[in-house]
């Protein structure tokens, strides 16, 4: 396995600031140094500090106050619940979210050929379960970079997209725990749940997540959130309820799943903080490359905690990987020459314009 990344100063400056106010050290209402004074501090540019800080505000741990400066904003219970019938705020999605983001087809094609020559050696060979090697490395090297996870290969198992990864989660868990779910949420999530026979709870949404009354209210010990836009509701879970997510299923030794598709769509560049990166040995990470490149590639991935690699080789590690080999090698390739990240910026400067 390739060494992990270096942290970049930005991501250094945006951990060190976000531990501090999660400590106290800045209590809410506080104002955090002038990006000159951090930058003079931690040695790096001011525009270093401007991307630390923008983050900080993205994540719910501080905001802006034009011509005073950065805040500190966080607190551990800033969840309220909604009214029976309350709204919820309504946020656009991305461009093109119902059809996907749409590839350079000459890239593709690109691709394509040159992965039809360089891994004729195993083009017809069949895909190991949990995907091919190369490509489950990619995806590691992948995450660490863009979303600050740390995982290993071998804990990667690569699917035929979100929906039939839904279906493996019972398998890897068993059917002996009770599941819950955001309501609203995307209605294949419950159905495929229930099909396999599970006892599933929809939990209400406020503006900021779950509903904290509903989560202490549930008897589930396995929540499936969308924490990056739920859909339909639009709603991102802020620092606070994501921390009360890990709390939670620490208290029932319980499990998360967090469902991050389309979290590449975020307006800052790269959002620092999953819930795998905050308790990696509790929650299921799930994404899928449908909605970031193009629909009709069904491939999507988990990335599992290393005490469920036994369940998983036992509950779902016979089953064959679905997704052809050829889509994985060419998959492989735009990670590892970095056409997939590069079309991830296009797509974000579009948005921002």
């Amino acid at each position: 396995m390739k060494p992990n990344p270096p942290i970049p100063s930005y991501r250094a400056i945006y951990e060190d600031l976000r531990d501090k106010i999660i400590a106290g050290d800045y209590p809410p209402g506080t104002r955090l140094p002038s990006k000159r004074s951090a930058a003079a501090e931690y040695g790096v540019s001011v525009i270093t500090v401007e991307h630390a800080y923008g983050l900080l505000c993205d994540e719910g741990y501080a905001v802006s106050r034009e011509r005073s400066g950065f805040f500190a904003d966080y607190r551990q219970k800033d969840s309220f619940p909604v009214a029976e019938g309350g709204s919820l705020p309504l946020r656009l999605p991305p461009p093109e979210s119902e059809n996907g983001a749409v590839f350079p087809h000459s890239v593709y094609a690109k691709t394509v050929r040159r992965a039809l020559a360089e891994y004729e050696g195993i083009l017809y060979e069949k895909s190991p379960p949990g995907g091919l090697p190369a490509l489950k490395e990619a995806i590691a090297d992948y995450l660490a970079r863009s979303r600050g996870i740390r995982v290993k290969p071998q804990n990667v198992v690569v699917g035929a997209g979100a929906e039939y990864l839904y279906t493996l989660i019972p398998l890897i868990l068993g059917h002996g725990r009770r599941f819950a779910v955001e309501s609203p949420s995307y209605g294949k999530i419950l159905r495929v749940y229930r099909a396999s026979g599970l006892d599933c709870e929809e939990l209400r949404l406020g503006p900021n997540g779950i509903d904290s009354a509903e989560l202490e209210r549930s008897r589930a010990d396995v929540l499936h959130i969308t924490p990056y836009r739920s859909y339909p509701s639009m709603v991102t879970a802020t620092a606070a309820k994501r921390r009360e997510y890990v709390r939670w299923a620490r208290e029932r030794n319980g499990w998360l799943i967090e469902d991050d598709v389309e979290s590449e769509f975020a307006p800052v560049l790269r959002r620092a903080e999953t819930l795998f990166s905050l308790d990696p040995e509790r929650v299921i990470y799930l994404n899928s490359f449908s909605k970031t490149l193009f629909p009709s590639l069904r491939a999507g991935y988990l990335a599992l905690p290393d005490a469920l690699l036994d369940a998983y080789g036992e509950g779902a590690g016979y089953l064959s990987c679905p997704v052809p080999v050829l889509e994985q090698c060419v998959l492989c390739e735009l990670i590892v020459r970095g056409d997939f990240e590069r079309h991830l910026n296009r797509m974000r400067r579009r948005m921002k314009k």
